[in-house]
């Protein structure tokens, strides 16, 4: 492949998360490619800015709005025009990363490049999946909305068959393409940061480790040890942290401990030492972070619904609560109540998220272009 000239292309670089190491990830492998974007925000990266250090990064027309920042989410029904754009004439293989409204799936390629889009999920809002943001909240929004998806729905169909190839993050998001797409995908599973593995060190308090805003469920996570009484640590920010502060303060005693913003050390201590995970996203796409606590040798108590059916096994790595439409506190308690730490092994935990690791994603990456370039 040395002679292949490779462009990646991605939603959009603001924040980081489990879309931001599939391209880290994809750039490991081609670090001379150039990344198209429709907008880069180093300063909403912060820290993580530095992961990308020396890229090559190619920002669309859209970078050189004024508010660009703030214009980006009602600015997606522009996204084919964004990333269409780019001129990819000069690559053998362009793979785009995509989770957002038709944005890095829409570019356009030559017959005889070779397209694959790495699909996170199709787009939340659009198909009735929880989201951050509920544009129902007020009527006008709720009508606006409406029709406007519309119209971005049959944008998303159109765009998601542009790529010659599209690979799903997972059997959950595999069924998902089939259901809006009506394609066939192939599943290869995100590269997980295997470097929490180490000594571990279980200490007195179940941990939640996600970006506070709706739909994560920790809400109902907050309420559940608040009402057992049971330690939890809740690290990361968002929008939610105001209203989940709230939940606690008929607490007695209060043992919820609000960390926000924690630095990667910090995150595989935070691992390493907890009691278990516990997560309560009903309809989670993949879920990373279970992963993480697992190479570290930590359990997960999650829901047994979306991705957790594929990287939590039920009595040997954690345990599986509720389901669609049955996550609630109620549920929560009566697993956080049958949960006891002795019945789970680290070994066994490590050798499950091993099956997911940044290898094993990349060999899986190379093999697929291989089958399909002939190189």
């Amino acid at each position: 492949m040395k002679n292949l000239k490779v462009a990646l292309a991605h939603d959009y670089l603001r924040e980081y998360g489990g879309a931001e190491r599939v391209l880290e990830a994809l750039h490991e492998i081609f670090p001379d490619a150039p990344v198209y974007t429709a907008y880069y925000n180093p300063e909403g990266l912060g820290e993580n800015n530095k992961r990308f250090a020396g890229w090559d990064i190619r920002p669309s027309w859209f970078q050189k709005f004024p508010f660009a920042n703030r214009l980006l989410s009602p600015f997606r029904i522009f996204g084919p025009m964004m990333f269409a754009s780019f001129d990819l004439s000069e690559y053998d293989l362009v793979i785009s990363s995509s989770s957002a409204t038709h944005l890095a799936k829409a570019v356009i390629t030559k017959p005889e490049t070779l397209h694959i889009s790495y699909i996170h999920t199709p787009p939340r809002f659009l198909y009735g999946y929880v989201t951050s943001f509920n544009y129902k909240k007020h009527w006008w929004t709720r009508i606006g909305g409406e029709i406007i998806n519309h119209f971005m729905r049959i944008y998303d169909f159109e765009v998601s068959q542009r790529p010659d190839i599209l690979v799903a993050n997972s059997k959950n998001i595999a069924a998902r393409i089939k259901k809006f797409y009506r394609r066939d995908s192939v599943v290869i599973y995100p590269p997980v940061d295997l470097a929490v593995v180490g000594k571990r060190k279980p200490e007195d308090y179940f941990l939640v480790l996600s970006r506070l805003v709706r739909g994560k469920g920790v809400d109902i996570i907050v309420e559940a040890c608040g009402k057992l009484g049971l330690p939890l640590k809740v690290a990361g920010v968002g929008p939610e942290l105001d209203n989940l502060k709230k939940l606690t303060i008929n607490h007695k005693p209060q043992t919820i401990n609000f960390l926000g913003w924690v630095s990667d050390e910090e995150r595989i201590k935070l691992l390493q030492n907890a009691k278990a995970l516990v997560v309560a996203a009903e309809d989670e796409d993949f879920g990373i972070t279970s992963i993480e606590a697992q190479a570290a040798g930590t359990p997960v108590i999650a829901p047994a619904s979306g991705g957790f059916l594929e990287t939590v096994e039920d009595g040997k790595t954690g345990l599986l609560y509720g389901g669609p439409g049955r996550v609630t506190v109620e549920s929560l308690i009566e697993a956080l109540k049958r949960f006891k730490e002795d019945e789970f092994k680290a070994e066994v935990l490590r050798e499950n998220a091993e099956k997911f690791s940044k290898e094993r994603f990349k060999k899986e990456i190379l093999e697929l272009i291989k089958s399909n370039l002939g190189t």
